[in-house]
């Protein structure tokens, strides 16, 4: 039994690290062809380390910096994702603890309508999306946090009302009695115990947002707004030729950041998705 589960482990682990390979294979591509003159991208090169003759050293990077506007896209994406998260993170929790602790019909209603918006494809509703925000003066990086609280609020109500359903009730019937109101016992009993789920929702939805490029397409107004993904779609350079050198060097400083949150963040995504794993 015991030799058939070390042929099983290693067979599974054979399996994974192909897998692995096959996912981190894509950016070590972005990552030495960043380092390369664009001839050399364009042809049989792009599959090679970089060599003397193609070897660009830090100038698409630099290109990449200076031209573009990208440090003007890096602040609105960081804007954008920023405040974005930090609203979904105060408005879902909230809400998930008071469909908890109501648990009426309507408490009911509003938790299967949440969960319903993660399974609704964003196709069909991104055209009437796109009037709506111009409607609503909501096509600027500083108010388009509103749209992105109200896609990510399904994962995230859906996350930290697991996690709540696991806080014992007991708690907040004796902070109540020692005398706090609802909103003190919210936040001073509540919201420390929900860091676990905090921290693995917020880099979901950091991740989400930083790399997300339809939705920012459809209500910005490109011509005044580019965060770092739309941007990237813009390294032209004269007769529509696309700058390969300057665009790799910039998808590597978008997916950099991100990469290393996630890394950092990893076991509390793992924590705090255990702790929201309950039934209800």
């Amino acid at each position: 039994m015991k030799k058939r589960t070390s042929i099983s482990d290693k067979i599974w682990f054979v399996i994974l690290t192909i897998c692995s390979i096959a996912w981190v294979y894509p950016i070590f591509m972005i990552l030495i062809n960043s380092f390369k003159v664009d001839t050399a991208i364009s042809t049989d090169s792009v599959f090679t380390l970089p060599t003397t003759e193609n070897f660009a050293g830090l100038a698409n990077y630099l290109n990449a910096i200076d031209s573009k506007g990208f440090l003007q896209s890096l602040i609105y994406s960081l804007f954008i994702t920023v405040s974005s998260v930090v609203a979904i993170l105060f408005f879902c929790s909230m809400c998930a603890w008071y469909i908890v602790r109501v648990n009426t019909w309507f408490t009911k209603l509003l938790y299967f309508l949440f969960a319903f918006s993660m399974v609704v494809p964003f196709q069909m509703v991104m055209f009437t999306l796109s009037q709506t925000a111009d409607k609503l003066s909501l096509n600027t990086p500083w108010n388009i946090w509103v749209i992105y609280l109200g896609f990510g609020a399904g994962l995230a109500v859906f996350m930290f009302t697991g996690f709540v359903k696991s806080v014992p009730v007991e708690i907040e019937e004796a902070a109540l009695i020692d005398g706090c109101n609802p909103l003190q016992t919210y936040f001073q009993i509540v919201f420390p115990m929900l860091k676990p789920t905090m921290v693995s929702v917020g880099i979901l939805e950091a991740m989400w947002v930083w790399n997300d490029y339809l939705l920012p397409t459809l209500v910005l107004d490109i011509k005044k707004y580019k965060t770092i993904p739309m941007l990237i779609q813009y390294f032209r350079g004269s007769y529509g030729r696309v700058e390969m050198g300057p665009m790799m060097a910039c998808i590597m400083l978008t997916v950099i950041p991100i990469i290393v949150v996630y890394i950092l963040g990893q076991k509390h995504i793992i924590k705090g998705v255990a702790a929201g794993a309950v039934k209800g």
